[in-house]
């Protein structure tokens, strides 16, 4: 076994042009389908866990002090809950809109790849 013509044909694939081929193509419309999804789940999500985290610390008093931030703070918290417990029937929604919207191109596509 030559070991350098090995290493050398992994060098020379870095450096050779990208294939544009029809699987690339597929699954470029397969993350372009699923990327909105993706990136509000997580953007949403992270936010309502900061909401509610906020309102823990107001109703357990590290912020403020008063009865009315305790108050605040359980509203606050409701409410950062209600955020991270519909983010995924968000996400399913936005996903299966995604993927009708692209459905058409991906099948035709992937037919196409299929009966070759």
């Amino acid at each position: 076994m030559n070991t350098n013509k090995i290493y050398a044909e992994s060098i020379a694939k870095e450096y050779a042009p990208k294939d544009n081929s029809k699987i690339v193509a597929l699954r470029k419309l397969d993350a372009k389908a699923k990327m909105p999804a993706t990136v509000f789940t997580y953007t949403f999500g992270i936010i309502s866990s900061l909401v509610a985290g906020l309102g823990m610390s107001f109703s357990m008093q590290v912020i403020g002090g008063t009865p009315l931030f305790t108050a605040l703070g359980i509203v606050i918290g409701i409410i950062g809950f209600i955020g991270m417990s519909i983010n995924y029937p968000i996400y399913k929604k936005m996903l299966e809109r995604g993927k009708r919207k692209y459905a058409f191109e991906i099948v035709e596509l992937a037919k196409q790849i299929s009966e070759e």
